[in-house]
């Protein structure tokens, strides 16, 4: 009975909810924040320098036939690190988000952390029409939705934007690394601050009476 009832106490930690905020980023960024999540697709799945042209039909029917799972399963949007480029896969952009630097707060339970959104592009394809920089391009839909940086924004997404666990988010920077001769990144970082309460219990053991 009583491996029962300590097996059943559910416990806290920052740690166990970043699914379920890399859910809610991956949600808001490419379902809920239309027309943003739209041009923000292009900019990933369309190489051609031209690419946020929204009179092109056949893009648009390329970019609808793009789930968010479709974008996570054919490598445009990533969680693990690894970035090598098989040898027929074609040259594509892509995302890549990460949780580092896990820092105490004032309650022990949780931990503030930093979150990374490496933006990756091949730099055959860097450059866009009107001196455009798809990297930034990018980095600046992410930034946007995120932070909802007009009014009209702030009311249409204010609700959906709130993360599990996540006080607030606060901008750390942007900054550039070029990774080889064919790629190079920007990589946005934000600091989320935790406030509310992250919980999961271990398992699925049901309670006992």
């Amino acid at each position: 009975m009583r491996k029962d009832l300590i097996a059943t106490q559910p416990i806290y930690s920052s740690f166990l909810s970043v699914e379920k905020d890399t859910e809610q980023i991956l949600k808001t960024l490419f379902v809920t924040s239309k027309p943003y999540s739209d041009l923000l697709k292009r900019l990933l799945v369309i190489q051609n320098a031209d690419c946020l042209d929204e009179t092109n039909e056949d893009y648009q029917r390329m970019i609808d036939s793009k789930s968010l799972g479709d974008l996570i399963h054919e490598g445009y949007i990533r969680l693990n690190p690894k970035i090598a480029r098989t040898e027929f896969e074609n040259i594509k952009s892509f995302i890549l988000i990460s949780f580092d630097n896990f820092t105490e707060t004032s309650n022990p339970e949780f931990r503030d952390c930093i979150i990374n959104f490496d933006v990756i592009c091949y730099m055959d394809e860097w450059t866009l029409d009107d001196y455009r920089i798809r990297p930034l391009k990018i980095c600046g839909y992410i930034d946007g939705i995120l932070n909802s940086v007009t009014d009209k924004n702030k009311i249409s997404y204010s609700k959906k934007i709130r993360m599990s666990g996540f006080g607030e988010y606060q901008f750390l920077g942007c900054n550039e690394a070029i990774l080889n001769e064919d790629i190079s990144m920007y990589t946005l970082s934000y600091r989320a601050v935790h406030f509310t309460e992250d919980r999961q219990s271990i398992g699925e053991i049901e309670n006992v009476e």
